[in-house]
């Protein structure tokens, strides 16, 4: 065997040892303080980048005054952060004209956790992920999945793109998959590594982060690949909420199948579909088919879900207690 074949096959092992590794690392961790009495409190914004139309600006305007008011600690963003077809490189000027020129209030100055969603898959994933962006906004933090540990509760992001089969066969649309062959192979390291981590973590309440809905009576509906492949884990780990976008609306789902409860919030710039199936009334606790956005405040024994529209006015409140230590 000659040394240049010996020298290939070596590079070649090497290759699909970083494949192996890389696919099977674990999910990264952000550690978040909460306040110094332990609470904490945020806001969740989805399906927003429209350079201010749509009323985008108007939901950052109020978002700005309630997150003051709260005196939030980060924002999530359940992603399609630049619409149509995500960002076009590190240097495409959406980011700026989406992002950092609309959500100038002080109070969302904080730290942005973002999913991708399946518009932002249409661009250059590797762009939305890559630190230039974060050297160019301090705030933004855009990862595929990874896990913010505040102490009071752990926050799961998901990418949830790559579950849904459509995306693989439909041909209006590209979608950069760069980092995501073999696919079978990214998602059940994927799905590993949470319900590992759902196992091992000890905070008081768990949160899963994802852009797609699991459940929805909005115009995408329930997505399927979710509630066969995501929804069992989030079960079997006591999973307090889901937190989605997708669906242009703000939405409350209840499960009938454990305390989990369903919460989309993707009424950051277009909306009004106008399109809402039937759903089971004991389930269905809140749904507006409009801009807006939410808020969680969380403490030890409480956590509070309030919804507010386009012009800062509560939607709806939900709200669930805890003991501050387990009974046996």
């Amino acid at each position: 065997m000659s040394k240049l074949m010996v020298l290939s096959l070596i590079l070649s092992a090497l290759l699909v040892f970083n494949i192996i590794y890389l696919s099977a690392a674990e999910l990264q961790l952000f550690q978040h303080a909460a306040k110094a009495d332990g609470s904490l409190s945020l806001l969740v914004l989805g399906d927003w980048g429209r350079k201010g139309a749509y009323n985008q600006s108007q939901v950052a305007l109020q978002m700005g005054i309630i997150g003051e008011k709260l005196d939030i600690d980060f924002i999530i963003s359940t992603g399609d952060n630049f619409y149509d077809d995500g960002l076009t490189g590190v240097d495409d000027p959406a980011f700026y004209e989406s992002f950092t020129k609309i959500y100038t209030a002080p109070s969302l100055q904080k730290q942005w956790y973002c999913v991708l969603g399946n518009h932002d898959y249409r661009g250059d994933v590797e762009a939305q992920l890559s630190p230039v962006l974060r050297e160019m906004d301090s705030k933004w933090l855009c990862l595929r999945s990874f896990i913010v540990d505040t102490e009071i509760a752990d926050f799961f992001f998901v990418d949830t793109t790559p579950f849904v089969d459509k995306y693989f066969t439909e041909k209006d649309h590209n979608y950069d998959w760069s980092g995501v062959t073999p696919r079978q192979s990214y998602l059940l390291n994927l799905l590993k590594d949470l319900d590992k981590s759902l196992k091992e973590s000890t905070a008081k309440w768990k949160i899963v982060v994802g852009h797609h809905t699991i459940k929805s009576a909005g115009h995408h509906g329930n997505t399927q690949e979710l509630n066969s492949q995501l929804l069992p884990i989030l079960l079997e780990n006591d999973v307090d909420l889901y937190i989605n976008g997708h669906d242009h609306c703000l939405e409350h789902i209840s499960s009938s199948e454990s305390p989990l409860q369903f919460l989309t919030s993707g009424g950051g710039s277009k909306a009004w579909r106008g399109d809402v199936d039937w759903w089971d009334p004991k389930e269905m606790k809140f749904y507006f088919d409009g801009q807006g956005f939410m808020s969680v405040e969380i403490t030890q024994t409480q956590v509070d879900i309030v919804f507010y529209d386009v012009s800062g006015f509560v939607l709806h409140k939900w709200s669930r207690n805890k003991q501050l230590h387990s009974t046996f």
